[in-house]
């Protein structure tokens, strides 16, 4: 299995390794080791992106070694923009928010949406920015259907905020070919990021 040594290097330039190397080496196995936070999320979204399942195992001196299987995948590549993988991460200590409901609230599902929206577009406006927001079960459909929340969503995914996606939840709810923000992850992923936050905010 071919590994691509990027220890040392700033983003986006490990990002664009891994896509050169995609397109040039096609479905074959590899490997990436990193030694930044920014570095190794950066890569992990972009292969996500491109239709890629990832693992991710600690490496020798706090390097991190992302195993990236392109597979036979023909599931649509997302569009690739270099400004959308910084090379700092949001510094909020590690927090995350989770939305795992389509509402906010109890009483008026139609209210607890339109208060939903209104509390992911805040979030931009408190700091500290936070590092993750996790979308499962009902909160998938912010990442799939035209509403604030996901003009809110785009913006905070522009300046660095790690938007996942439940892959199951996506498909549950028929909305794969929906998504318009984030990548799409599974449940290990999500449970890792909540177990290592700093803090975990949730509007529910």
């Amino acid at each position: 299995m071919q590994t691509l040594d990027c220890k040392g290097l700033k983003c986006p330039e490990p990002v664009l390794r891994v896509k050169k190397h995609l397109e040039e080496h096609g479905g074959n196995l590899f490997s990436v080791i990193v030694d930044n936070e920014a570095s190794r999320e950066n890569v992990l979204r972009f292969a996500r992106s491109q239709g890629c399942e990832v693992s991710v195992t600690a490496g020798e001196a706090d390097c991190s070694v992302i195993t990236v299987n392109p597979g036979d995948s023909v599931s649509e590549k997302g569009a690739f923009n270099e400004e959308d993988y910084p090379c700092e991460i949001p510094g909020g200590g590690n927090l995350i928010y989770v939305i795992s409901s389509d509402i906010m609230g109890y009483g008026s599902d139609e209210l607890g949406w339109a208060l939903l929206q209104t509390y992911v577009a805040t979030i931009e406006q408190v700091a500290p920015l936070p590092s993750h927001i996790l979308l499962y079960n009902g909160g998938v459909k912010l990442a799939a259907t035209a509403n604030k929340g996901l003009e809110a969503l785009q913006k905070l995914e522009k300046r660095g905020v790690r938007i996942w996606c439940c892959g199951t939840c996506l498909e549950f709810f028929h909305l794969e070919e929906e998504r318009k923000v984030g990548t799409i992850t599974n449940m290990y992923d999500i449970m890792n990021t909540m177990a290592t936050a700093m803090k975990v905010m949730s509007p529910f």
